[in-house]
């Protein structure tokens, strides 16, 4: 074979490249020394700064993946099969189609340890921050913004006293404690960073200690008590206002040895109540309170009691709560509200009781000044004592950490050294009974999840230590009652309203009032009984529980309610629990009313006083009236404080204070110039006319709901740019502060009318089926916001439906074998 001719060649690679032999001007090649005429095409010189530029748009974009593949790696699976060591046997749980878990163990201690691995699977950032939010952390992650929180947790110590209270616990509440903590550890050790999508930020959280589980009642037991802080204020107002005026806004301190309050320094009152956290910081909650109702069989449709129960908390996506049902090998079951953190049911029901919870608001906690004597002592009835002294290092993201000096006296925790610049001749200390050692609360609850009736219940709630509770309870034999839960003191005088003197012992606490000696209530002849944090006994009773005591209006409703029909079924409870009709509303604007006295005022003002007088005090969502009716009464006690010579922000004033104001009989003269009506009508015009800038001109258009929107927001995301709207749950809603469905509002800021507490969780159980437990939360079952079950549940609570706690979910989404 030969070789073809050189300019064959160079034809097929011309061609090669595009060309044929008719493109080529000389087929014979080309000439010798010359150029050829085709060039090659000219490079830009703009050519790699288009590459870098594109190369460096592609950076985000790449990151932007990796990132989101990172937080779908921390999504856990639906189905999967593990061991988890530590169980006596298998566990199987299976998901329903809101990620709800059904719990099937052999024991206890199983169902505990899975249950800590499920919270941890779904919660664990929330567990996270419960955790440092009572252990005076939360700036590690925060920066400065959570350091007044940190700087009043670690002055009260609550980790330190959750660790002494654990090696107190009977052991086997200690065995559940820690066979939880093992369940959650065993996902932490699993997934390290990727155990929450927050944590691939901060790294791989800390194991869980069996003591973090006891910091949730500490916390609660915080904020659901703040008796001290009224007596601070109080003390700072008492420089200023007549004993008459002091009367009106809080009750008369009428006991022997009234503090006599003129060595207490109003600077120091004020620079200490600015040094407090205040809602809505980060780590702080808004004002609580909750509805709690039973009725006997005689009153029941089914012939078993029914019990309702919904606890009002601050809002916060996800919700405190989290569902749940556990089913054991030896039939017990529990079904109902957990929350992370804590390896019990907190409300709900076993096969034979259901409870819920409502916060008693008793005094349990008091101020004491202290005289002291030296720099580091203060006096006792015994001579001059040395404060217990200790230093707390508060470390602080993205600044210099912080030594907290913290000094206790025989009464508890120095609060003034929360001042920069406290006295330097006295202090306040705060005496709380939740801070009081040997709390045996975990233990009561365990006892409650395990009673098997009423009896059990009232000795289990007899161990429950702190918080001051109302526990609503109801077992299947028809036995229905309540019982006050935690420790109440014994004062050797006074009544707790203001500071004390601590030097002289003269209003020491001398003891508990005994559990049998507190107002328990069973089986009463109405066959119902119910509460809505209204005082739980007479004003004449002989156990004092304190003189401050929030209004009753949610309680009046409840008793129109539940008189309303001979018998009760499941359904009329749920409906209950969804009444947004305001009997506070209805007794302000009723025949009398001060609003009914003055001239029709022109325009917008005139219309809105024409929605007033006509309604029924429904606080609808897609009604006017709800959102004049509080616009309105916010301006009355506005006004009238600014009248009595009360600083601005320094009281919110009660319902009743308001309704003294407002009442036709004159009684509240001295608050509003001598003529509340006048007050009324102004209060009115002023609330109008704020609301037609944001509303609109016309009243009949405006709507409570598009103001009065609940909003659940991450508590880390929600205040990053982006990341907040995208995290953020929100529904509008019916319902304000006196309402049987709460909707606490905001009371400050751009939207003062923002939903911001209420019922998270709302649950009715009927003692007559173990499986008709019915409950819903406010946003879903999991903590992560890239999950379907991040808000899932948010239309089903704004709509009022409910989810029914069956052994077997209804639709069967994912299933879980845990093996020892």
């Amino acid at each position: 074979m030969t070789s073809p001719p050189a300019g064959t060649a160079r034809m097929d690679a011309a061609a090669a490249r595009g060309h044929g032999p008719a493109d080529d001007p000389h087929p014979t090649g080309p000439r010798r020394g010359r150029r050829p005429l085709t060039r090659p095409p000219r490079r830009s010189p703009w050519r790699w700064p288009r590459r870098i530029l594109l190369g460096l748009l592609a950076l985000p974009l790449a990151a932007a993946g990796l990132a989101a593949g990172a937080v779908w790696w921390t999504l856990p699976a639906q189905n999967a099969e593990l061991r988890l060591p530590g169980l006596s046997a298998r566990v199987i749980v299976t998901l329903d189609q809101h990620g709800i878990p059904r719990i099937a163990a052999r024991t206890e201690a199983d169902a505990a340890m899975a249950l800590g691995w499920l919270h941890a699977r779904d919660r664990l950032f929330q567990m996270e921050m419960m955790r440092r939010g009572a252990s005076g952390r939360l700036s590690e992650i925060a920066g400065t913004a959570t350091l007044r929180a940190d700087r009043f947790v670690r002055t009260l110590g609550l980790a330190r006293r959750a660790e002494a209270d654990l090696a107190t616990l009977p052991a086997g509440a200690r065995a559940l404690l820690e066979a939880y903590a093992a369940g959650v550890n065993a996902w932490i050790a699993a997934r390290g960073r990727f155990a929450a999508p927050e944590f691939l930020a901060l790294g791989a959280p800390e194991p869980w200690k069996p003591a973090d589980s006891l910091l949730w009642a500490k916390v609660m037991g915080i904020w659901l008590s703040a008796n001290w802080q009224s007596e601070i204020t109080r003390a700072r107002l008492a420089a200023t206002l007549p004993p008459e005026r002091q009367r009106e806004l809080w009750p008369e301190d009428a006991s022997p040895g009234r503090p006599d309050l003129a060595a207490v320094d109003p600077g120091h009152l004020a620079r200490l109540a600015a040094a407090l956290p205040h809602f809505p910081e980060p780590g702080t909650l808004p004002a609580s309170a909750s509805n709690a109702w039973t009725v006997g069989p005689g009153r029941s449709a089914t012939g078993a009691p029914l019990l309702a129960s919904d606890p009002h908390l601050g809002f916060q996506a996800p919700i405190l709560w989290y569902l749940a049902r556990i089913d054991l090998a030896d039939g017990r079951l529990l079904a109902g509200a957990t929350s992370p953190g804590v390896p019990l049911m907190v409300i709900g029901r076993n096969a034979d009781l259901a409870w819920g919870f409502t916060t008693t608001t008793s005094d349990t906690q008091d101020v004491f000044v202290e005289r002291l004597a030296g720099r580091d002592a203060y006096e006792t009835p015994d001579g001059p004592k040395p404060f217990a002294v200790r230093e707390e290092v508060i470390r602080i993201r993205g600044a210099e950490p912080v030594t907290l000096r913290v000094r206790e006296t025989r009464h508890g925790p120095v609060v003034s050294d929360l001042d920069d610049a406290p006295p330097a001749d006295r202090v306040l200390a705060v005496a709380m009974a939740n801070l009081a050692p040997a709390d045996t609360a975990a233990a009561g609850l365990l006892a409650l999840n395990r009673a098997g009736s009423l009896a059990e219940a009232r000795a289990a709630a007899a161990l429950i230590s702190s918080p001051p509770q109302n526990l609503m309870a109801a077992d299947r034999h028809g036995r229905i009652g309540m019982y006050l839960t935690g420790r109440t003191p014994i004062r050797r005088a006074g009544d707790g309203m203001l500071p004390a003197p601590g030097w002289d012992g003269s209003h020491d606490w001398t003891g508990w009032i005994p559990f049998d000696a507190m107002p328990h209530v069973e089986d009463p002849a109405s066959g119902a009984i119910a509460n809505a944090n209204n005082r739980p006994v007479p004003p004449d009773s002989p156990v004092f529980l304190g003189r401050d005591w929030p209004d009753d209006w949610r309680f009046r409703r409840l008793g129109t309610l539940l008189a309303a029909r001979p018998r009760h079924d499941v359904a009329s409870f749920v409906a209950i629990q969804r009444d947004t009709v305001s009997a506070f509303a209805q007794d302000l604007l009723g025949p009398g009313a001060l609003l009914r006295r003055i001239p029709r005022p022109e325009g917008a003002a005139g219309a809105a006083l024409d929605l007033l007088l006509a309604w029924d005090g429904d606080v609808a969502a897609d009604r006017p009236e709800g959102l004049v009716f509080n616009a309105w009464i916010a301006a009355v006690g506005r006004l009238a404080l600014a009248q009595g010579g009360v600083p601005e922000g320094t009281v919110r004033p009660r319902a009743e204070f308001l309704r003294q104001v407002l009442a036709p009989d004159g009684g509240g003269a001295a608050w509003c110039g001598g003529d509340c009506a006048a007050l009324a009508g102004r209060a009115l015009r002023e609330a109008v006319e704020g609301l037609t800038v944001t509303e609109g001109p016309d009243p009949a258009a405006w709507r409570w709901g598009r103001v009065h929107v609940a909003q659940f927001g991450h508590p880390i995301l929600r205040m990053l740019p982006g990341l907040g709207p995208l995290t953020t749950l929100a529904a509008a809603t019916g319902g304000d502060e006196w309402t049987v469905m709460r909707g606490g509002i905001r009371g400050a800021g751009p939207n003062p009318w923002e939903h911001v507490h209420g019922a998270g969780l709302r649950l009715v159980a009927d003692l007559a089926d173990p499986d008709r437990t019915l409950a819903v939360i406010a946003t879903g079952q999991s903590g992560n916001p890239a999950s379907a079950h991040w808000g899932d549940l948010l239309a089903r609570w704004r709509d009022g439906a409910m989810i029914t706690l069956r052994r077997a979910p209804e639709e069967l989404r994912g299933r879980i074998r845990l093996d020892p």
